[in-house]
């Protein structure tokens, strides 16, 4: 995948706080990142320090105390959280058909929706509810609503954290394989220094609270030459792996 010149997001000089019973609790502080289209950017920090929080600022559940936060207009994002938020009221189909609504004709969100639940093992469950499901298939269905919308930026919080290995797999392929197809660009949170090192063309790594960044790392190896058996791989992987512990 080439990455486009153009930025999809752009964060400048974030700062946020949150009021606790001891005063206030220093989250992030002077956070500046930039994503271009079709790259896939990883996120790696301390437990506790404030990844999901830049997230739910990009996405708009929080605002920032200061700085600024750029989307392309008309952006079509997505979001994979760590946990499913499917709709209990609503079947597998129908979690999928109301957030494709307003991105995609009905027909066209159809095809998209199939082709995905049948690449997950899902079709055959389309007309199930959530509670239903077991936890593996639920984050199946999770990555297929977020990427059956024809996103052009993902974000992704630590969506691989909880599964099985086989899963985890099986689900990263998906990710990649739909990421090649359709060229979005990917916001990964992840605790995982060998998940960033395996999947993303930057790797930003975050200090403990209050929050900056430490160090920006590029990975110009093809993806598909990657493993911790490669020397460079394997060094990049030791390196994010001190400045996180």
């Amino acid at each position: 995948m080439k990455r486009g010149n153009r930025v999809l997001l752009e964060l400048k000089n974030i700062y946020k706080s949150f009021r606790n019973n001891k005063g206030d609790l220093r989250v992030l502080e002077d956070i500046s990142i930039k994503i271009q289209e079709g790259e896939i950017v990883a996120l790696v920090g301390p437990s506790g320090c404030g990844k999901t929080t830049l997230l739910n600022i990009i996405s708009g559940l929080l605002v920032p105390d200061k700085g600024d936060l750029f989307l392309k207009e008309g952006l079509r994002l997505a979001y994979i959280f760590q946990e499913p938020r499917l709709l209990p009221w609503k079947s597998v189909t129908g979690n999928i058909a109301f957030v494709q609504e307003n991105f995609l004709p009905e027909e066209e969100g159809r095809e998209v929706r199939e082709r995905l639940l049948a690449r997950t093992g899902l079709l055959d469950y389309k007309d199930v509810y959530p509670a239903q499901l077991s936890g593996g298939m639920k984050q199946r269905l999770e990555m297929v609503r977020a990427l059956a919308i024809k996103p052009e930026l993902v974000l992704m919080d630590e969506p691989f954290k909880s599964l099985d290995i086989g899963l985890k797999y099986q689900l990263q392929e998906l990710l990649l394989e739909e990421y090649r197809q359709q060229a979005f660009a990917i916001f990964l949170i992840t605790h995982d220094p060998e998940e960033a090192v395996l999947l993303a063309d930057r790797v930003i790594i975050l200090s403990d609270k209050p929050t900056g960044i430490r160090k920006e790392i590029r990975l110009d190896i093809p993806r598909q030459e990657r493993s911790l058996k490669n020397e460079e791989i394997y060094s990049k992987f030791e390196e994010i792996l001190a400045l996180i512990l």
